[in-house]
């Protein structure tokens, strides 16, 4: 299992600046905003899902100021019926716990078993910020960084428009 060490050194080895700040336990993102006030980048939700017949995960990255409706994305993403990963599954492929899910926790994905669908709305934003694997921090980056990181990983990713 690869941890926030192991990821702030990748990062420093692509040569992706980031915005490191701790803050408490933050395992929701109605928690999490108290402590974002004032800091920098459009945080966003991290959402970890299966397919019905439990063969398939994905990440999707959405705006944490919008709504989630899970129809609305099992329509977008055309992947049948999803339902949120246990976290067993989550731990599986991502080597995370609940509340701490994050695009960076693909790093521990060797097999790029998980697929990523970003938000669209998202390429609205010069600075996107997400947990580093635990979430008791949070780490802010350009949205070209993150591009970056994805195409490092090597996990397949797409934009979608998730509304």
């Amino acid at each position: 299992m690869v941890g926030p060490k192991e990821l702030y050194d990748l990062l420093e080895q692509l040569g992706i600046e980031f915005e490191y700040y701790e803050h408490p336990e933050a395992p929701t993102i109605a928690i999490a905003k108290q402590f974002w006030i004032g800091k920098n980048g459009k945080h966003c939700k991290n959402l970890f899902f299966r397919n019905h017949k439990g063969n398939q995960h994905y990440l999707v990255l959405i705006d944490c100021d919008c709504d989630m409706d899970i129809h609305a994305i099992e329509k977008q993403l055309h992947q049948g019926k999803l339902s949120f990963a246990s976290p067993e599954r989550m731990m599986k492929y991502l080597c995370v716990r609940p509340g701490s899910v994050t695009p960076f926790a693909l790093i521990n994905d060797t097999e790029h078993h998980v697929h990523v669908f970003l938000d669209k709305n998202l390429q609205n934003y010069e600075y996107l910020s997400f947990h580093p694997c635990i979430n008791t921090a949070s780490l802010t980056l350009k949205r070209t960084d993150l591009v970056k990181f994805l195409d490092n990983v090597g996990n397949a990713y797409e934009w979608i428009e998730v509304y």
